[in-house]
């Protein structure tokens, strides 16, 4: 069974603990410093993780996570800055491809292309056998696997052997430093099981072809 990677309420303090983080954790209010592998929590219930961020084409401040995460209207905090309040909304969410466009506040926001040990400088893919792809999660952090590239033949998804749990939804799937796909589940076992996820072109052109916010996203 395919499983998304939403994160509900009930579950949340026991897999930040997995992590290694303690949920509730206060920290100092200011702006809040995202960028792709940031943990974001959804209307003070959920926890994902942010893709990018980067400006559009009007020059607006803009993220991208898994859609499953939200419906648009639905807030977003800063995990790592819970103090600084809600700092974006969720503009728009395409269910069939399972990818959200976040509006972010540019005075609360800090952007950043580096979280973790994953740095985002550029756009490509999608990934394809035989390339080593990486992942950073708000719950996982950093995890690596063997690509095995569009087994269906979509134009849309690719999969991966990437290790991913709940909480890693929308996480950005990197080769080197190309920001190529994100994090949207697994099959049957976590972290055994395959990961899959939507390739990041497919994404853009999706979000160029609509319009509005997110279209001619560049990122940070």
């Amino acid at each position: 069974m395919f499983r998304k990677l939403a994160r509900a309420a009930a579950v949340l303090a026991a897999c930040a603990a997995l992590a290694g983080v303690q949920a509730g954790t206060a920290h100092a209010a200011g702006p809040s410093v995202l960028g792709g592998g940031s943990g974001i929590i959804v209307n003070d219930q959920g926890v994902c993780t942010l893709t990018t961020i980067g400006h559009d084409a009007a020059g607006r401040l803009v993220g991208i996570t898994a859609g499953h995460c939200s419906i648009a209207g639905d807030t977003i905090t800063a995990e790592a800055n819970r103090d600084a309040g809600v700092v974006g909304t969720f503009a728009y969410s395409n269910l069939d491809m399972d990818y959200a466009v976040i509006a972010f506040d540019p005075d609360k926001v800090v952007p950043v292309n580096r979280v973790g040990n994953t740095t985002i400088t550029g756009l490509g893919g999608p990934a394809q056998f035989p390339d080593v792809a990486c992942k950073e999660g708000y719950t996982t952090g950093q995890t690596c696997g063997l690509a095995y590239g569009d087994l269906n033949q979509t134009n849309t998804w690719t999969w991966t052997q990437i290790c991913v749990l709940p909480g890693d939804s929308g996480a950005p799937v990197v080769v080197g430093t190309t920001l190529v796909g994100m994090v949207n589940g697994y099959l049957r076992v976590p972290c055994l099981g395959p990961e899959l996820g939507a390739n990041i072109a497919a994404i853009l052109d999706d979000i160029n072809t609509r319009g509005g916010i997110g279209a001619g996203f560049h990122p940070i």
